[in-house]
């Protein structure tokens, strides 16, 4: 006969004992774990992570079997459901009232693979269980259709509350929303900058996104009008730093995270991602070659106090997909995947600590004297 006392109580006070690793508490107060169920010598519950893409919860998963073993009792069959709740600051919203979180991918300068970067963190982040999203804010460069063979394709239109509204154009998991879908693909866009900011807020406002976990934004490199828009116009979660280690591309990528630092903006920046970290050829796999330099991406992390997300080689294939119109972590064949894999288990990482250490980024007002 058993020794031991297996109830819902006796469950959740073993539970207590597990920390969760970002957050550093435990479990129970968190919330997070859910639907307990019993049976004879069984025990059946949900733990709700903050993200699907955790990149720790096989470990979770194991401290709650080792918990209930050492607390109530070693011969106790242990079956753990995991399941996810994005978190979110942003309550209420009047703008994009079903996107829970708004992250600003940004370049100091042009060149480094943001773009590569952004198509394949939202694949990633699809891929692991989450709703996406991305705006295409380059307006003068838009890539987004073309990353996403989607050049061809043309955002829908119906009324929503007695208002026209545009439906992001689907593709791979991940809804999409560029200007490059309204224009003739070879035509240029020169418009003056209060135009271009026009656009961007249309896609907040006049976009259908129903209801997302993460919406990227893909920004113009530099530091612009379109920049000042999108802080003025949505309050957004964090920001992430394309870089690359070359000297010149990281002068820039300084300039470009000071911006979100300013104290009339402060948006958290989330982390670093160095693109481009070293070259390794298709029939040398195990080879790293680098060619812009070492250690530039890790350096600026260390300089601003933050984390630095991924390093993701440069694969011919990576390129070779984006020309396709097929983001290259959707294949499994090349050195790349698994960095753009880590870099969206990173993101949502952060995204999650920051949702729960601090408060909603306040939109940026225009005081007029």
């Amino acid at each position: 006969m058993s020794t031991y006392k297996l109830t819902k109580e006796s469950v959740l006070a073993a539970l207590s004992h597990v920390e969760e690793p970002d957050l550093k508490k435990d479990l129970v107060s968190l919330g997070m774990i859910k639907d307990i169920e019993l049976g004879i010598d069984q025990v059946f519950f949900t733990v709700v992570l903050t993200t699907p893409a955790c990149p720790l919860k096989e470990l979770i998963r194991k401290r709650c079997e080792d918990a209930i073993h050492t607390h109530i009792g070693p011969a106790i069959q242990v079956k753990v459901n995991l399941t996810a709740d994005v978190t979110s600051t942003r309550y209420n919203a009047p703008v994009l009232p079903g996107v829970k979180n708004i992250i600003a991918i940004a370049s100091g300068k042009g060149g480094v693979g943001k773009s590569t970067v952004t198509a394949n963190l939202a694949v990633a982040l699809h891929k692991s269980g989450a709703k996406v999203g991305i705006i295409d804010a380059d307006i003068s460069g838009p890539s987004m259709p073309v990353m996403f063979g989607a050049e061809d394709i043309q955002p829908g239109v119906s009324q929503v509350d007695g208002k026209n509204m545009l439906h992001p154009v689907q593709q791979f998991g991940v809804k999409i929303m560029s200007i490059g879908f309204l224009t003739p693909p070879d035509s240029a866009i020169v418009w003056r900058g209060p135009m271009a900011s026009q656009a961007l807020r249309q896609f907040f406002a006049d976009t259908n996104w129903g209801e997302l976990d993460y919406l990227l934004i893909d920004l113009p490199p530099g530091t612009s009008d379109i920049h000042l828009t999108l802080v003025q116009t949505v309050p957004v979660t964090g920001a992430v730093i394309v870089t690359t280690p070359q000297k010149v591309a990281l002068a820039d990528a300084v300039k470009g995270l000071a911006m979100f630092r300013q104290p009339q903006i402060n948006v958290p920046v989330l982390g670093v991602i160095e693109n481009m970290a070293w070259f390794t050829p298709a029939e040398l796999p195990d080879h790293k070659y680098p060619i812009f330099g070492k250690g530039g991406g890790q350096a600026l992390a260390d300089k601003f106090s933050v984390p630095l997300l991924a390093q993701v080689p440069l694969v011919q294939s990576v390129r070779e997909a984006g020309d396709e119109g097929k983001p290259a972590v959707i294949g499994n064949d090349n050195p790349a995947t698994e960095a753009f894999k880590a870099a969206a288990e990173a993101l949502a990482q952060q995204v999650a600590i920051r949702n729960a250490t601090q408060d909603q980024t306040k939109r940026v007002e225009i005081v007029r004297g």
